[in-house]
């Protein structure tokens, strides 16, 4: 038993260690463009390959084929929500500025990163790693209720380097919080908060719907909405 527990330990050391290395090549390295887009997914394909060798099952990452059936409702009402939350927020001129980001500020880039770019790069992988190994490897050790939390805040963390720029690219938030020294860590805490809120909801969703296709759903629902409302906003700008 306990050797099982301190192999479980050991399992997540190196699951956190392969993201945090994925993450600073990303924000850090130097790469190039078709390196740097393919690190992440690498990484998830990595971990689930090792999660499979170290003995999780596909249902313990979310990927049985019984599972996928009972999440499609979830995923469905997931993508109805976000979609009309954002059309609601983007149609109030008030709030339309924070939609302000340089990098959609055009529709054709928003919508191939909406299709392209947003599931291939970011959505899959990282459900793939935070939702799917490291959410099974949590349960085993922790129980459900633990590696919801813990999950959770792994993936606020996990948005640190990559929200380094956020109020500087961001119009409406950069109006708000300034673009100095303050502006920037404010955005910084302010992304890895809000990120952090949106994994325990992702990870409760795939609890609850037993299938890595419902935060799957959600997370491109969140993200891809985000780029096309914001090409949107620049056309009303």
């Amino acid at each position: 038993m306990v050797r099982s527990r301190l192999g479980s330990v050991l399992w997540i050391v190196a699951t956190i260690a392969i993201l945090v290395t994925a993450n600073l090549l990303v924000a850090l390295g130097q790469l190039p463009t078709a390196v740097h887009y393919a690190v992440v997914p690498v990484a998830a394909v990595v971990l689930v390959v090792l999660a499979r060798v170290s003995g999780l099952g596909w249902d313990d990452l979310g990927l049985a084929r019984s599972q996928i059936r009972p999440s499609l409702p979830y995923a469905a009402a997931a993508i109805g929500v976000v979609v009309a939350v954002v059309a609601a927020v983007i149609a109030v001129p008030a709030l339309r500025q924070f939609f302000l980001s340089e990098k959609y500020n055009a529709v054709l880039p928003a919508l191939f990163a909406a299709g392209i770019v947003i599931p291939l790069h970011t959505v899959i992988p990282e459900e793939l790693a935070f939702r799917g190994v490291l959410h099974g490897r949590l349960t085993h050790l922790l129980g459900v209720r633990y590696a919801l939390f813990v999950g959770a805040f792994a993936f606020g963390l996990w948005h640190i380097a990559s929200s380094r720029g956020l109020t500087g690219g961001n119009q409406g938030l950069s109006g708000v919080l300034g673009s100095g020294t303050f502006g920037q860590i404010a955005g910084i805490v302010g992304a890895v908060v809000a990120t952090a809120v949106a994994g325990l909801v992702l990870s409760w969703l795939r609890h609850r719907s037993t299938s890595l296709i419902a935060p799957i759903a959600l997370h491109w629902a969140l993200n891809a909405t985000g780029a096309v409302a914001a090409a949107a906003a620049w056309q009303f700008a």
